[in-house]
Formats: structure tokens, sequence, C-alpha cells
């Protein structure tokens, strides 16, 4: 950890000059992403195998959601992260040096989550973001790092925006660091992600939104687990 937060402030200056080159466009946050994840995942000596890949290119742009579990999230999430892919985020994180100006740069959509209204109009953003630039948006509808306690009840705002935006949900389930990962090793272990086939959400109109919610969280839920399992037989 020593190495690694030394190399994620590198990275974050070399994508904010990206970022600065190209302002509001995803490509810096792609940049910082990548690289970030690629060199994080290295450095912590975490053996990452992703499946369904070829399912990040069916249906573009598409609402992606995955399970929150750590900060570390921003390495194994960052090294898949597709080109033409912003997140939605904490307003705060605009604070946070060179990350936060980056990831503001990088096009991505701040959401103040203390002001009701103001969240949806963040959420509304999202959808015209989509339709404009013809881009995925990364949500992580639990809301919350996990921190170990399992994939936690979804919110909303993730299915509001695939259903206004008549947009797929593709569903991106990461194995749970608390069981499978050892930070205090030098073999920290192995994670298992997997990309499930975009969910079509054409046709749906708002009173589709918790019904959706409830099966995405199922099927993430379930396949979390299975992850699991299959790490903990290996």
């Amino acid at each position: 950890m020593i190495i690694v937060i030394p190399y994620f402030l590198l990275v974050s200056v070399i994508a904010l000059i990206c970022a600065c080159l190209r302002p509001f466009d995803s490509f810096g946050s792609t940049v910082m992403a990548n690289l970030g994840g690629i060199g994080g995942l290295f450095l912590l000596n975490i053996k990452q195998e992703l499946r369904g890949a070829e399912n990040f290119k069916k249906d573009l742009p598409v609402i992606v959601i995955s399970n929150h579990q750590h900060n570390m999230d921003i390495f194994t999430v960052g090294k898949i992260l597709p080109p033409k892919t912003v997140s939605i985020g904490k307003k705060s994180l605009k604070w946070i040096p060179f990350f936060g100006q980056l990831y503001w740069l990088g096009g991505n959509i701040l959401i103040d989550r203390s002001n009701r209204w103001k969240a949806i109009a963040s959420m509304n953003k999202a959808c015209e973001t989509i339709k404009e630039k013809n881009i995925s948006v990364w949500i992580m509808p639990e809301g919350t790092r996990s921190k170990g306690r399992g994939v936690l009840p979804f919110k909303k705002g993730a299915f509001h925006t695939a259903i206004t935006a008549q947009r797929p949900v593709t569903i991106v389930a990461l194995s749970q660091y608390h069981k499978n990962l050892d930070l205090n090793r030098w073999n920290t272990g192995r994670q298992l992600i997997e990309v499930l086939p975009p969910i079509p959400t054409e046709g749906m109109t708002t009173k589709d939104v918790t019904d959706l919610m409830k099966k995405c969280e199922k099927i993430l839920r379930d396949k979390v687990d299975e992850l699991d399992a299959e790490l903990a037989q290996s």
C-alpha cells in the first residue's frame, strides 16, 4: 500500500493532463481508471479474472451496475472500465486533490445526495449524457461501500435512469474482497468478475422501476455468491 498510494497520485497527475487537453470527455477518466487499475492490482498482487467481457459491447450505451465494496474498487473496477463510460459519484469527491479534479473534468456526474431534488436533477443529467454523448454510465446502486456485509439493498436511481433513457442494464458481479483477499500477504489472492448479458428496458415505464431494481439485485447477489463459492472451492 505504501507503493500504491504514490503510484495512484502519479497516475492521477498524468490523467489530469489528459483531461485538461480534452475537458469533460470520458477519455481522462478512462486513462486514469485503466492505468490505476492495471498498476494497482499488480502492486497489490491481486490476480483478477474477467469473464463475459463481450457483454460490454452489446446494446451500447448501457447503464452498468456493480456491487460496491471498498475504496479498492477504484483499482478492481478501474482495470475493466470500458471506453466511453462515465460514473456517478458524490459531489464531495470533487475536492479530493488531483483525483477529484480529474473525476470532474473526466465528464463524470457528481450528485448531491443530501438534497433530493438536486439528486434527481443529476440523474436526469445522466439520461441527457447517455443520449447526447452516446456513452454508458456506471452506477453502484447500493449507494455506499458494503465493507464485508455482502450485497446491500439497492436504491432506485440507477433504474429510473435506465428506464427514462430506455437503455439496457448490464450487471457486473465482483467476488467479495473480505472472503477472498488478504492484503497482509504477498500473494493477496484471486478476484473473479463476471459481466452478464444486458437486461433490456425498452417499453418499461416508471411503474416498472421497483420490479427492475429487485430483479437486478437478486441476479447480482446470486452471482456474487456463486463466484465466492467457486473461489472457496479452488
